[in-house]
């Protein structure tokens, strides 16, 4: 079966930057790009165009467009192209399904029209059982060869977290940044003062822990260079500090069972509303 990376376009220039990106990761994994739009309330931002015609004769357009200039950009690029007239939370989340990467666009803090860069996108993220990437259109592109960071939990590791990130890194020829956030409680005896000793006492022991998670996936892939990093401090800013010159952050998040909702975990949420760079998403049990 053909290799489908899912890519949901809204009209909005979030959503044609999410179309680049994926776009080159297609070309890195060798698989096919579907262009979808799912028909609903139009953005405010392209109502004016609509004039004389409807929302489906719109959306083709946009995304014939779309396609046509992706096809240009990148020789050799697959691309096809799809209007779901459907809910958009159940239309993408299907269609998903039978992709093995959905790539969504997104925007830091606050609001803006589009269906898939709000409630709609992240309750897609949380709901899908397959990676999804979401890209921001402001600050420019990320570094080509820049490292893939990946948070991890050295007590309760994620197979499919550290898989995707290692992938990742492989095909873009380029290192990975594995890091472990450990914050430690105020309670119980822990003072701020004593934070800092705290660290030099704990960091060693947990380094070893994250460095002998890593050894098997370094002999998986010899030619990644994997580091790792102990921080004693939240995981949402401490993974967002590491993704000023990543070209992606991997994160985990439970896989829910509800279709609705944005599950995505206080992790994730932060890393999304304020990392520069793509954030995957990978979901585990």
């Amino acid at each position: 079966m053909t290799r489908n990376i899912l890519v949901g376009l809204d009209g909005t220039e979030q959503a044609k930057t999410a179309a680049e990106w994926a776009a080159e990761e297609a070309l890195l994994r060798d698989a096919r790009l579907r262009l979808v739009h799912v028909q609903e309330q139009v953005p405010e931002a392209v109502v004016s165009f609509l004039v004389g015609r409807t929302e489906e004769a719109w959306a083709e357009e946009m995304l014939a467009r779309t396609a046509d200039g992706l096809r240009g950009r990148h020789p050799g690029l697959m691309v096809t192209t799809e209007v779901l007239p459907t809910d958009p939370v159940p239309a993408l989340v299907a269609a998903a399904e039978e992709s093995e990467l959905l790539v969504l666009g997104s925007r830091a803090l606050g609001s803006v029209a589009g269906y898939l860069i709000g409630s709609v996108g992240l309750s897609v993220a949380g709901a899908v059982e397959r990676p999804v990437v979401l890209v921001r259109a402001a600050g420019g592109a990320p570094p080509a060869q820049g490292a893939v960071v990946v948070g991890t939990d050295v007590r309760q590791p994620v197979d499919a977290v550290l898989a995707f990130a290692f992938e990742e890194a492989a095909v873009r020829r380029t290192r990975l940044h594995a890091l472990y956030a450990l914050q430690l409680p105020l309670s119980a005896g822990w003072g701020p003062a004593m934070v800092p000793d705290i660290h030099l006492a704990v960091a060693p022991e947990i380094r070893r822990s994250l460095e002998d998670l890593l050894d098997p996936w370094r002999a998986k892939y010899p030619d990644v260079e994997a580091t790792a990093g102990v921080a004693v401090r939240s995981a949402g800013p401490e993974l967002v500090g590491a993704a000023g010159d990543a070209s992606l952050v991997v994160v985990g998040r439970r896989t829910r069972r509800s279709a609705r909702g944005a599950h995505i975990g206080s992790v994730a949420h932060a890393v999304l509303h304020h990392s520069p760079v793509p954030v995957a998403l990978v979901p585990h049990t």
